[in-house]
């Protein structure tokens, strides 16, 4: 019954609902200007019995944005562990404008045809974790986020500082993991390895679009496994769409400074997708030591525009644009391998 959810205003640096423009249910489990949160449990279970929110999203039939399991704001010192989430109407966990945020041993799970459901998302956030956990979900499975548009440029809080490690992905309609497309506060230095992503429409994923502002950069992604993947790498400068007619069409978001080394992949059917924006294209995408298996599917391996970058010892051979050789010219780029020594502290 949606009456008996509370509806709150819409978080400012969004300056409206996701789903519709009015406002949003409050969530289930909440909190906001707190310090040490602690959610836990022994593996119990929180179903958020999504189902009948999910049917007013697809008939259009909503008043409010959807709420979330679990969301907490402006607070510092969360932990959320050894628990089970299962059919959130729209995010399971949502920590945001929250600093030093542990989560950790967390399975997550919705169906493949719920709509627009996602796992875990930090969002405008600093020192964050994430391990252990095992995500299996409708559209993105691990989500970092930081505003959008006009309303996340104006409130200005990056997500920076975080660490995701030994974690299993599924996400059936969008990314195991994904940078955006809502990123205009920004999103650095990012260290992710060790993960194991399943039967996914993407593997890793940058969206943003003109509008945006913002920059996605000093992102380290290695060690990564991916079966059944339809595109292994991707990032896209026309992803997602605006919140209202008051964005800047000349604020470019920048990316740059981007690796990925270690990635073993099978049954993929392309193998990167790299769409940038002319006026500010896509700069040193480093990938190295990545090898994936491309089915019989596949037409083309590689698309790239408005994108630059080195390779090393991957296969198959990536477009030219990303096709440069290592050299001291890349050396800047690929000195995010030693990112981990900055964040293992987390």
């Amino acid at each position: 019954d949606p009456s008996h959810w509370d509806v709150i205003e819409a978080l400012p640096s969004y300056g409206r609902g996701k789903d519709v423009p009015d406002g949003r249910y409050k969530s289930l489990i909440n909190g906001n200007k707190l310090e040490d949160v602690v959610i836990t449990g022994n593996n119990g279970t929180i179903d958020g019995n999504g189902m009948v929110w999910w049917e007013w999203y697809k008939s259009h039939s909503l008043n409010h944005s959807r709420p979330h399991l679990v969301e907490i704001i402006s607070s510092d010192s969360v932990v959320v562990s050894n628990l089970t989430f299962l059919n959130a109407p729209a995010y399971s966990i949502h920590p945001v404008y929250c600093s030093n945020v542990h989560i950790q041993n967390i399975s997550i799970s919705a169906p493949p045809e719920s709509p627009y459901t996602a796992g875990i998302v930090p969002d405008s956030s600093d020192n964050v974790c994430i391990e252990d956990c095992i995500v299996s979900i409708g559209f993105d499975a691990i989500s970092l986020k930081s505003g959008w548009d006009e309303y996340g440029i104006t409130y200005g809080r990056p997500i920076e500082k975080v660490h995701i490690r030994r974690v299993q992905l599924h996400a059936f309609s969008g990314s195991a993991i994904s940078f955006g497309t809502e990123m205009s506060g920004g999103i650095s230095n990012v260290l992710i390895e060790h993960v194991h992503i399943w039967n996914s429409n993407s593997g890793v994923e940058f969206r943003t679009n003109k509008g945006r502002g913002g920059y996605i950069k000093e992102i380290s992604i290695s060690n990564i496994e991916m079966e059944n993947v339809y595109t292994a790498i991707s990032a896209k400068g026309n992803s997602g769409s605006h919140p209202d007619d008051k964005f800047d069409p000349k604020a470019f978001p920048l990316l740059n400074h981007i690796t990925l080394k270690d990635i073993i992949g099978t049954n993929i059917t392309v193998a990167g997708s790299f769409s940038g924006i002319e006026e500010s294209p896509f700069t040193n995408i480093c990938l190295s030591n990545i090898t994936l298996s491309i089915n019989s599917a596949s037409s083309v391996t590689w698309e790239c525009s408005n994108v630059s970058g080195f390779s090393d010892s991957v296969f198959p051979k990536p477009c030219q644009e990303l096709d440069n050789p290592s050299n001291s010219s890349s050396s800047s780029c690929f000195y995010l391998m030693s990112l981990g020594g900055k964040t293992a502290g987390l």
